[in-house]
């Protein structure tokens, strides 16, 4: 799924070595058993293995990044992220460049979408999105989030 404006479609080239390095990861036929951690791959293209228990909605925040594409892949469980535009919302913390994040209070109204094993979802610099969140029920979570340089 990828989601922009009319206008931005060819802002960012998804043929790029960084992106084709970031998807043939993906295709691992081990990112199960991969421990957590951050492991670093070519290109500048580092991932992220997670663990964690998914949050109902008002325990996380929407969240954007400054130097990094988030290629957010659920390995098990299911979770919603949730997307809006940063037009118009309100900065909870401010941008912290050592850890590329700005959070931001949560919105009056957002979308979101349903992220079930196998699933991804690529977010550029200008997507603000809220992942981890429960689905059905909150569950064990095993993701993997690659970030690819802009």
């Amino acid at each position: 799924m990828f989601s922009t404006k009319i206008g931005d479609e060819y802002k960012y080239d998804l043929t790029e070595s960084k992106f084709r390095t970031a998807f043939e990861f993906l295709k691992r036929k081990d990112l199960a058993e991969l421990p957590v951690g951050w492991i670093e791959l070519e290109n500048g293209v580092r991932a992220s293995v997670q663990r964690y228990t998914s949050f109902c909605d008002d325990e996380v925040f929407f969240e954007s990044h400054e130097k990094y594409f988030d290629v957010q892949y659920v390995v098990e469980g299911e979770e919603y992220c949730g997307v809006c535009s940063r037009a118009g919302l309100v900065v909870k913390t401010p941008y912290s460049e050592s850890d590329d994040i700005t959070f931001y209070e949560n919105p009056v109204s957002s979308g979101k979408v349903l992220l079930r094993a196998g699933d991804f979802i690529l977010l550029a610099p200008e997507d603000v999105h809220k992942p981890r969140l429960a689905a059905a029920e909150k569950m064990e979570i095993k993701k993997i989030v690659v970030k690819v340089p802009v």
